[in-house]
């Protein structure tokens, strides 16, 4: 099992939590974006900077990922790819994404572009909390720990 990052809207404090997670189980962890992103290093990490553009880093993610990677995005569109392909997907919030919830997730995501492709609604991105985070890492310690008992 390898971890894959989406790193281009990954919030530092979680870049971190991973970074850390990494370096204590040996978890060799990719993190994907376009540009370098300085604190993403570690003698269990790479930073894969790709090409300007849109999704480049997915289609990098999308290319390189097989099935048991643990992967990190809040992109639902690449998340249901990565699920469709047999990874465990979490979201920098402490969700999971899954099988079950996908259609769901992607119902509320199309209906959310159509509000703001109308001029109804404006997408902020709510603040990431204290609570976040520790959703977060709370997650990202239960998968890790089920992948490295499962022996993947």
């Amino acid at each position: 099992m390898r971890v894959f990052v989406d790193a281009d809207s990954c919030p530092r404090q979680i870049r971190s939590i991973i970074i850390k997670a990494s370096s204590r189980t040996g978890v060799m962890t990719t993190f994907t974006a376009d540009r370098v992103l300085s604190d993403c290093s570690g003698s269990t990490v790479t930073m894969e900077v790709v090409e300007p553009g849109m999704d480049s880093a997915d289609a990098w993610i999308e290319e390189h990922v097989e099935s048991g990677d643990l992967c990190i995005t809040r992109d639902i569109i690449l998340a249901a790819k990565l699920v469709s392909q047999g990874c465990t997907v979490l979201d920098d919030r402490g969700g999971k994404y899954t099988q079950e919830n996908m259609a769901e997730r992607l119902s509320i995501r199309n209906a959310m572009t159509e509000f703001r492709e109308a001029g109804v609604f404006s997408e902020k991105t709510r603040p990431l909390s204290a609570r976040d985070i520790q959703l977060f890492a709370n997650m990202l310690d239960r998968e890790l720990t089920a992948s490295m008992k499962a022996g993947k």
